[in-house]
């Protein structure tokens, strides 16, 4: 299986990454993809960019380095109404919406039931278009309500591949995704790959998450970025339900 577009990354603006946005843009091209998502953290991740860097992303071009970029944000969940870091008018600005829960941002209840209905929440915004990352054993969920939700919703899930990668801070990652996997395809739901990565030699490295998918037999047709067409079709804003 190829993915032709990284749906997560972060630059310098994130605060605790390492290379610039034409960086990332030149690796996704050196590692053969059509395009990449810039989704830098939002304001309430220690070290975030301000508000400003997301009203301002209008200035960056739609192609760069030869691939085309879309301007995005991974958003914080802060808390179990969930409540999200910017508002949906700037939202509808954006190319790419992800929401994740981050341990510095997220204040409330750490319940199977709560954290699922939260998660639930928020995909119920039609401003947001990929839960991030939801395989860490430190915010359990009941993947089989997260996948039917995903499903109704039009919302991808991820599969984040640093989250398999052997020094992840992530907790039981291998696990989580097993079953977030089982889950989408028993139900039908689609996912994203993301690199989630901080630093250009990892923008577009899904090598972790593709044997994942080939261990559980996951099939393509459920990868909304095995194209960079199908990706496009899958964001809410450009086809609502």
């Amino acid at each position: 299986m190829h993915i032709e577009i990284d749906t997560h990354t972060h630059t310098l603006a994130s605060g605790h990454a390492y290379s610039s946005m034409r960086e990332m843009a030149a690796a996704a091209k050196r590692n053969g993809l059509k395009g990449i998502a810039i989704t830098d953290h939002a304001p309430q991740m220690p070290g975030g960019p301000h508000l400003f860097y997301f009203q301002n992303l209008k200035v960056v071009p739609e192609m760069m380095e030869g691939v085309l970029v879309l301007k995005g944000v991974e958003l914080n969940i802060m808390d179990s109404a969930g409540t999200l870091d910017l508002d949906n008018n700037l939202l509808k600005t954006l190319d790419i919406r992800i929401a994740s829960m981050h341990v510095p941002c997220y204040n409330g209840e750490l319940s199977k039931e709560v954290i699922t209905d939260t998660y639930i929440k928020v995909m119920n915004n039609p401003e947001v278009d990929i839960i991030g990352h939801p395989d860490d054993s430190r915010f359990p969920i009941d993947y089989l309500r997260l996948a039917l939700a995903a499903k109704e919703t039009g919302t991808l899930l991820e599969v984040n591949n640093s989250s398999l990668d052997p020094r992840s801070f992530r907790e039981n990652g291998q696990e989580n995704i097993t079953t977030l996997l089982k889950a989408c395809m028993e139900v039908g739901a689609m996912i994203t790959v993301g690199t989630d990565a901080h630093m250009d030699v990892d923008a577009g490295i899904n090598n972790h998450a593709l044997k994942k998918l080939e261990e559980v037999r996951f099939p393509e047709e459920l990868v909304a970025n095995s194209s960079l067409d199908k990706l496009l079709l899958r964001l809410k804003k450009n086809n609502r339900l």
